[in-house]
């Protein structure tokens, strides 16, 4: 397996800001992982969008209505410096929208990584998995147009990975069965012997990615966007003025909200400690 160059050699100086990282689980944490490293007094803060998990099986319209009208409210209360739309499928989706509803709020997104795949392929072959969403959206064939028009590109739609990522981050039992059922279409296509390079186009699948790999020939590179993502927004925040005082309602610490809490809400709480947040909210518009 080739190993990568770590990206993140030389830290960013501590930024004076604020950012909100959103997604519709926790696949998004993994960003927050890597700003931390990157920018350690950076504070973040974590917006999931439960209700309505997993972004990946719902309809586009209604979707980006959804996630305009509800990041436009949080703007409006919170006045990140900037915001991360740490999921490919609302990205892929929303980002024009957003950036047309609030033109004041950078917003950094994350992309399939077509691109960086084309750069590190020496059999000119790469792959994509992401969520059925993502797979089918006319966004990834303009990437693989601009960027990788030399490539074969084999896209593989896994509707049920994101869901056996929140699985794992909770440190539920989820077999290699489980995961070959995901990944049945891209173990048995007939290039797979080909496919030097895969790109991940899911956020959530961060957390599952060594089950992957270990899943699939030892030879595939895999890259995982996170730190790219967390260098890009460190380089967006350079340009933007600070908050010239705090505002008054802003918590010193992060804060971490869900549209919907879930039951096992003592598991999350262990686990979103290790990423800065003490407790988990639920996210109300109505509330000043």
């Amino acid at each position: 397996m080739r190993v990568l160059p770590d990206p993140l050699t030389t830290p960013f100086p501590s930024f004076p800001y604020r950012v909100l990282a959103f997604d519709s689980g926790i696949g998004g944490l993994g960003i927050v992982g890597a700003l931390h490293v990157i920018a350690p007094h950076l504070c973040i803060d974590y917006l999931a969008d439960t209700a309505v998990f997993p972004y990946g099986e719902q309809d586009d319209t209604q979707l980006i209505q959804r996630i305009v009208t509800l990041l436009s409210n949080v703007i409006d209360r919170l006045h990140p410096h900037a915001v991360v739309v740490a999921c490919n499928t609302a990205s892929t989706l929303a980002l024009e929208a957003l950036r047309s509803t609030c033109p004041k709020t950078p917003f950094i997104g994350c992309v399939p990584p077509i691109r960086w795949a084309s750069r590190l392929t020496h059999t000119r072959v790469i792959g994509l998995l992401a969520t059925k969403a993502t797979s089918r959206r006319p966004y990834l064939n303009t990437l693989q147009t601009l960027y990788a028009p030399e490539c074969t590109l084999i896209t593989h739609a896994a509707p049920g990975l994101a869901k056996l990522a929140e699985h794992v981050f909770r440190g539920l039992p989820v077999t290699d069965t489980d995961f070959e059922n995901e990944l049945e279409g891209l173990l048995k296509h007939p290039q797979i012997s080909q496919i030097d390079t895969i790109g991940i186009g899911c956020t959530h699948y961060t957390f599952v990615l060594d089950r992957l790999r270990a899943l699939l020939p030892s030879n595939i590179c895999w890259l995982d966007p996170a730190k790219a993502v967390a260098r890009q927004t460190c380089a967006v925040l350079s340009t933007q003025p600070p908050h010239p005082t705090p505002l008054p309602h802003m918590s010193q610490m992060p804060q971490a909200w869900f549209t919907a809490l879930p039951k096992d809400m003592l598991v999350l709480l262990e686990k979103f400690a290790l990423y800065g947040f003490k407790n988990i909210s639920l996210w109300d518009d109505n509330t000043n």
